[in-house]
């Protein structure tokens, strides 16, 4: 198993952060569902256990074409949805990625939110033993460097976006120092400890690295999005955020109902 805590700086604070990441996740769902692919949302409610109290979901991804080609190739037809479980206690959150065909298939992510710039160490309190073995990553969400070339759009390119209701951004080469030195502007970190357990003979070592460098581009594209998206969300409540998602919830069903009826129709 191969475990990676990967670092994301925003000029948002923790507060704000939660109602923009749960906006990014129901667009970003939208945006991945079409063509008898998507997001389907099997459960979104409150949760209280062991004395944690938050929002658990469950959700599977009906996304063959986005995992590796690697895999694509070994699992058999239909084999390949993704069941991501979602604890979220905010600022904790866990978020646990399976598959009912590769049982030795994990994703583990383990998500605390601090009002820092990424300076602390072992913030998920692992015995110094484990913690030894994590790879510390350092993304920057204004590095066009930190994403495939072909996953860049200009309308989310922080080094370009100018927040109208916040007055947030474009952010240059030394944002982190410049926000830094101005205590007026908000920042947080994102400390997200990821760990991959692929095994399969042969194949464990290459598939685990290959799965967190998706991560990691993942979690630049969508912390991107996440700060371009800020006027859109800014001024939401997290009461607005559960109806989106109960709205979003129902338009995802009807966009992978209504493909699976072309899908019947084209092959009968």
């Amino acid at each position: 198993m191969q475990t990676a805590e990967y670092r994301i700086v925003l000029p948002i604070s923790v507060e704000e952060y939660q109602v923009g990441q749960l906006y990014a996740v129901a667009e970003a769902s939208k945006n991945e569902t079409g063509g008898g692919e998507g997001v389907e949302v099997l459960e979104n409610s409150p949760y209280d256990e062991n004395g944690e109290k938050g929002q658990y979901t469950h959700k599977i991804y009906h996304l063959d074409s986005k995992v590796p080609s690697l895999i694509r190739f070994l699992a058999p037809q239909g084999a390949l949805e993704i069941h991501e479980k979602a604890w979220n206690a905010y600022p904790y959150c866990r978020t646990v990625l399976s598959n009912a065909w590769m049982k030795e298939f994990m994703i583990k992510i383990e998500t605390w939110h601090k009002p820092d710039f990424g300076e602390q160490e072992n913030v998920h309190g692992l015995p110094q033993n484990e913690w030894d073995k994590v790879k510390i990553v350092n993304i920057d969400i204004a590095d066009r460097s930190a994403i495939p070339s072909k996953d860049y759009k200009e309308e989310f390119d922080p080094a370009l976006f100018k927040s109208e209701k916040t007055g947030r951004g474009p952010l240059g080469p030394d944002w982190k120092k410049e926000l830094a030195n101005n205590p007026n502007c908000p920042h947080m970190c994102a400390y997200k400890l990821v760990s991959v357990r692929f095994k399969w003979a042969g194949l464990q070592n290459k598939i685990e690295s290959l799965i967190h460098k998706m991560e990691r581009q993942l979690f630049a594209i969508f912390h991107r999005q996440v700060f371009c998206w800020i006027d859109k969300w800014i001024d939401l409540t997290m009461e607005d955020i559960r109806r989106m998602e109960e709205e979003t919830k129902k338009e995802l069903d009807q966009m992978r109902h209504n493909d699976e009826a072309k899908g019947m129709t084209a092959n009968s």
